[in-house]
């Protein structure tokens, strides 16, 4: 059965019950769910060959977009420290493996539910599918050449490759992204979606990216706290501004008018707010 495990093809219904068609090939049988479509014995059906939750030989016609020799990506539905990741590739009742051994070292870096890995399939000789993860070699020949005109566009992409001397990422627009440590506040997971921005390309077209906020869009714990308490109000403001008493200032907030005016500062820095009439106001973006 092995040469037909992880592959598409085609077999002749020969048999059917309540509610599976039963599928020959090569001598092997392959049950068909009926709530994939209606057939007739004797017709032939092109489908996915793979052993289901309950170890039995099954066909989807539902083919998933990776298989042996193809890759595609796959979401991340849990993982276990004794096996692996297990992903969704889209097989009915079925998510495969990527083995302990193709992830990190350190269990804090594996993917996480929701992640996403760039995942091809092969099969041991015990007829078991496993997900493997994609080589270098498959992300460089699928990726486009970074340009200068992207330099401080924001990018989100996928992490596929943790390295010492930083991540790689593949954004959803197929570029190369890597990210160096002193580039990010804290090393990503493998498959983990990441939001940053372009902060120069490389001569080979590999995006150089950051996914520390810019300058600008960084705001201090006071100023949180101050627009916290705007999100709050009823009106979205607050009959306080940089000129008001520092006693009521430190009664209602609990920082000094110091550490208030730093963050008011901030905050009209980043346009958040306005202050109007003794008020300061939450400037609301609209969708």
């Amino acid at each position: 059965m092995n040469e037909l495990l992880a592959t598409v093809f085609t077999g002749l219904i020969t048999d059917e019950n309540e509610d599976y068609y039963f599928l020959q090939k090569n001598g092997m049988t392959f049950q068909l769910d009926k709530k994939e479509g209606t057939h007739q014995l004797g017709d032939a059906v092109e489908g996915f060959g793979f052993i289901n939750q309950k170890h039995q030989a099954a066909i989807t016609t539902k083919i998933p977009a990776a298989g042996i020799g193809k890759y595609a990506f796959g979401e991340v539905t849990g993982t276990r420290k004794d096996l692996g990741a297990f992903v969704d590739i889209g097989l009915p009742d079925k998510d495969v493996v990527v083995s302990l051994d193709e992830l990190p070292t350190m269990r804090e870096l594996w993917p996480k539910t929701g992640d996403r890995l760039m995942v091809g399939l092969t099969v041991d000789v015990k007829d078991r599918i496993w997900a493997t993860l994609a080589e270098e070699k498959m992300f460089t020949a699928m990726s486009r050449r970074g340009t200068e005109e992207l330099k401080n566009k924001d990018i989100k992409g996928t992490i596929y490759r943790l390295k010492l001397i930083g991540s790689y990422l593949l954004t959803d627009d197929f570029y190369i992204g890597f990210v160096h440590p002193s580039e990010r506040f804290t090393e990503p997971r493998l498959g983990q979606v990441v939001e940053g921005r372009v902060i120069g390309v490389r001569p080979d077209g590999v995006l150089n990216m950051s996914l520390k906020p810019r300058a600008h869009e960084t705001i201090s714990d006071d100023a949180a706290m101050i627009l916290v308490v705007l999100e709050r109000s009823a009106e979205k403001r607050i009959p306080f501004t940089d000129k008001s008493d520092p006693e009521e200032i430190k009664q209602t907030f609990g920082i000094s008018k110091g550490q208030f005016k730093r963050a008011i500062g901030n905050l009209l820095k980043n346009k958040k707010i306005k202050q109007e009439d003794g008020f300061t106001i939450l400037i609301e973006k609209s969708n």
